[in-house]
């Protein structure tokens, strides 16, 4: 199995701040983790190679301190580490991201197809849940989001049998490989890391990919100038009033209910 894995490093969720002129996230002097979900993602692509063997390659865009995160998927048994670097990529919407990634992954495929490509179902700091899809449309790939469960995978058919997370209950899904998933919490836990991959992962070094090499870019699709997305105002949302609370234990069930029904006539909502 040829496996690729895409992660994010995403600032703490309790220490976000956002630079009020331009809109974007400010990471500098902010601790950073790898998104939990891709956690997961990574977690479930350590699982498949144990059982059937092969190959992991995580790839990631972010700073330079995003090596960090791709030391730590090293842990998970990823035998390649790509760093997609360069000031061009920043400011990147899910658009831009979508672009930047599939055309370094298509590269990537030209030496050795991927059977599965993994992505976590979306990175807490961004919350739209739209890369792994992006990436899937435009490599022109099967999809099945908010996996929780891969139930079978066989490569002598080419196929695989996943279940999905929705709201109206699980989903079992078949299809075949090359498939994208992207991946919630209970798809895989993350194991604890043997000391030689705790050891391989601090020598670890990353490829790096700059805006203009090895891939061939579309320098109009990168970074801020590729992206249509526009954050035209942050702030803190202003905090509600709490509303009257009433306890049948002290008033009783019919004083509650009278009271209830003449707030809401106030109201005009009766």
């Amino acid at each position: 199995m040829n496996i690729l894995v895409s992660i994010k490093q995403v600032p703490d969720t309790t220490n976000i701040r956002i630079n009020p002129e331009t809109g974007t996230l400010v990471r500098e002097g902010v601790p950073s983790i790898v998104n939990p979900y891709d956690v997961h993602a990574l977690a479930l692509a350590s699982e498949i190679k144990r059982r059937y063997g092969g190959k992991i390659t995580v790839i990631t865009m972010g700073p330079p301190q995003a090596e960090a995160a791709l030391r730590e998927a090293v842990e998970f048994g990823a035998d390649r580490i790509i760093l997609l670097s360069d000031r061009k990529f920043a400011g990147a919407d899910t658009l831009a991201t979508s672009y930047t990634l599939a055309e370094a992954i298509r590269y990537l495929a030209r030496e050795t197809p991927f059977d599965l490509l993994l992505f976590g179902k979306q990175a807490i700091d961004g919350d739209t849940a739209q890369v792994g899809p992006g990436v899937a449309r435009r490599l022109g790939l099967p999809l099945i989001t908010y996996a929780v469960k891969v139930e079978t995978l066989d490569q002598e058919a080419r196929k695989i049998v996943v279940h999905r997370k929705t709201e109206r209950g699980i989903e079992i899904l078949k299809a075949t490989l090359p498939v994208v998933l992207t991946c919630d919490r209970e798809v895989a836990e993350p194991p604890f890391a043997p000391l030689g991959e705790l050891i391989r992962a601090a020598r670890s070094r990353p490829e790096v990919f700059s805006a203009t090499e090895p891939v061939p870019y579309e320098r109009e699709k990168l970074g801020l100038k590729g992206s249509p997305t526009r954050v035209h105002r942050v702030f803190t949302p202003e905090l509600k009033s709490p509303g009257e609370r009433l306890f049948v234990s002290e008033v009783g069930v019919s004083e509650a209910v009278k009271r209830i029904l003449s707030a809401l006539r106030e109201r005009g909502v009766l």
